[in-house]
C-alpha cells in the first residue's frame, strides 16, 4: 500500500448486505471472516490502483496466443450402428431411456 493511503476496512453491515445480495446466509463468525477477507481484497485493488501505468500499452493477455483449435472441416457422420454400439438400451435406431414425467406448475 502506498504511504498516506488508508486501508479499506468494510463495515460488518456491508458484508451482510453483500451476503443478502448473493442469497448467502452467514453466521456472525463467518461474517467477520468474510469482512477480513473482503477488506484484504479491496486493499489489494488499492495497491494496483496506485501503480503508475502511464505509457504501458493495454493488452488482452500477457503473452501471444495461437489458436489450438483444429480446422472446422466437415466429415461424414458415424453410422447408426456405430453410434448405438454401446447403448445400454436401444429401440430400433434410437436410444431407449426411462420416461421422465413432471407436473407443470
Amino acid at each position: 500500500m502506498t504511504s498516506g493511503q488508508e486501508p479499506t476496512r468494510l463495515d460488518i453491515e456491508d458484508v451482510r448486505h453483500i451476503a443478502r445480495l448473493c442469497h448467502i446466509g452467514l453466521t456472525d463468525e463467518e461474517a467477520e471472516r468474510m469482512r477480513d477477507q473482503l477488506s484484504h481484497i479491496l486493499e489489494q485493488f488499492q495497491n494496483l490502483a496506485a501503480i503508475d501505468t502511464t505509457g504501458v500499452e493495454a493488452t488482452g493477455q500477457a503473452v501471444g496466443l495461437d489458436s489450438v483449435m483444429r480446422e472446422d472441416v466437415p466429415i461424414p457422420p458415424m453410422s447408426v450402428e456405430d453410434v448405438l454400439a454401446n447403448a445400454p438400451r436401444r429401440e430400433g435406431d434410437y436410444f431407449r431411456v426411462r420416461a421422465v414425467m413432471e407436473e407443470s406448475p
